[in-house]
């Protein structure tokens, strides 16, 4: 039996994604906290609230205007379940809303592993768009700009990517990654 090529795909998974969307009504920020336990709201310190949903595990902001950033899911069925949730929780106060609010994919953050030890020392030296201080922080942060994405990489293989709007361009940039480490191995 031939030996599997390790496939980088199926070890780098979705971690969190950060959507924007409005519900296209003024939101009463302070019935909102005051009747929902789920809730933190300082206008002195921040004009967004904040709602934190158990279930998918998922915080956002909403504005007074009606814009919402929210963060954690794992997958866009779990964005549209927490934004539902927040329209329910806002029927329980009495605002209807009468929208399918579009989602805006801000940024997909994936982790996961390569397969492979990285020499982040040659790494910084080889590649141009790196930052890497590893008396302050031991992974390298490498810009890949043709990908739009970030990744920051540890010497054992495991990486983080940001940066990307779709998990399809999360796995193209983590393609363009293999292939760039590929030309510098030792």
């Amino acid at each position: 039996m031939a030996n599997k090529e390790f496939n980088p795909h199926d070890n780098i998974s979705v971690v969190n994604i950060v959507v924007s969307t409005s519900l296209e009504h003024d939101i009463p920020l302070e019935k909102m906290t005051a009747n929902l336990s789920n809730t933190e709201y300082n206008p002195e310190q921040f004009p967004g609230l904040v709602i934190r949903i158990k279930e998918p595990k998922t915080s956002a902001l909403i504005f007074s205007s009606g814009n919402i950033v929210c963060t954690g899911a794992k997958s866009l069925d779990k964005v549209q379940e927490s934004i539902d949730k927040i329209i329910e929780s806002l029927e329980k106060i009495g605002i209807k809303i009468k929208i399918k609010p579009k989602i805006n994919v801000q940024n997909i953050v994936a982790s996961g592993s390569i397969g492979m030890d990285l020499n982040l020392n040659t790494l910084a030296m080889q590649l141009d768009n790196t930052e890497y201080e590893p008396e302050q922080f031991p992974g390298l942060v490498y810009k890949l700009m043709e990908a739009k994405a970030t990744f920051l990489l540890f010497s054992n293989g495991k990486i983080v990517c940001t940066g990307t709007k779709s998990e399809e361009m999360v796995h193209k940039a983590v393609d363009m990654l293999m292939e760039t480490l590929k030309r510098y191995k030792k």
